[in-house]
């Protein structure tokens, strides 16, 4: 099994673990704390997955913005006062999927 793999692999289960997460929706997931921590931490562990991806596999899915979705994992790390929950929410429903979805075509193409 391939570097890649075990990384595609952590980052398929930590947004596994994200869309449980805010399953019971907006409302519930803006009123809990355990709820909000445990989603930032896995987009935080997502985020330093990704860098460690090679640069033959993000090459194969030019449509991620790998960069930004390093620069996101800083932000979690390190401005995490700032952030804005609702921003969060945003990141979930609209980059998400995307990012599940090449993962996925990541995986598919390992030997």
């Amino acid at each position: 099994m391939s570097d890649d793999t075990i990384y595609l692999q952590h980052i398929l289960a930590c947004i596994s673990r994200i869309e449980r997460h805010v399953a019971g929706g907006r409302e519930a997931f803006l009123a809990s704390d355990l709820l909000q921590d445990a989603t930032l931490r896995n987009l935080q562990t997502l985020s330093e997955a990704t860098q460690r991806l090679s640069a033959a596999a993000k090459a194969t899915q030019p449509q991620i913005p790998w960069a930004q979705i390093a620069a996101f994992r800083n932000v979690l790390v390190h401005v995490y006062l700032s952030i804005d929950l609702e921003q969060i929410w945003i990141v979930i429903h609209h980059d998400i999927p995307p990012l599940k979805q090449a993962v996925r075509a990541l995986l598919d193409a390992q030997p």
